[in-house]
């Protein structure tokens, strides 16, 4: 189990960093600059962008999304959803006439119906996650664009 969580983590981590790189602009010399001097220019860009937009993609793409695990994943689902199961399952148990048995059946069901309510409610979270990454990195390579482009640079 733990290793599938850390392969899990670590193919998150790599999906990340690569995501990002992806997005990265291409940047063209339009006016003839060489190559010192691109390199030079996209350092300096790169500052700067990271100064005005608060955003550094190095730290960004190795930080891995939050993630919970083990059997108390959740904001109390499952002890939520055992409540619930064993109130219905007292209810149906007291009809059938074993209120106790059906208070089990349903407690047992219902911790099951909470876990996947708390494993649900942690995927939402981590997509939010790394939709909130790619929208800042977006802005980071947006303000990095507008710097190259000021600089006589194509970017695409």
């Amino acid at each position: 189990m733990r290793n599938l969580f850390r392969t899990s983590l670590g193919m998150v981590a790599l999906c990340v960093a690569v995501s990002a790189l992806a997005q990265q602009p291409v940047v063209y010399p339009a006016k003839g600059q060489s190559t010192k001097q691109q390199g030079k220019d996209d350092g300096e860009c790169h500052a700067w962008a990271k100064q005005n937009t608060g955003i550094d993609p190095a730290v960004l793409a190795q930080t891995p999304p939050p993630q919970k695990t083990g059997p108390a994943v959740g904001g109390g689902e499952r002890v939520g959803g055992a409540l619930m199961g064993a109130a219905g399952g007292a209810l149906i148990g007291g009809i059938a006439g074993d209120a106790g048995k059906g208070a089990a059946i349903g407690a047992v069901v219902g911790t099951m119906g909470g876990g996947r309510k708390a494993r649900q409610n942690q995927e939402t979270q981590n997509q939010q996650a790394q939709a909130q990454r790619q929208q800042q990195m977006s802005t980071f390579y947006r303000a990095y664009g507008a710097c190259m482009e000021g600089r006589g640079y194509t970017i695409k």
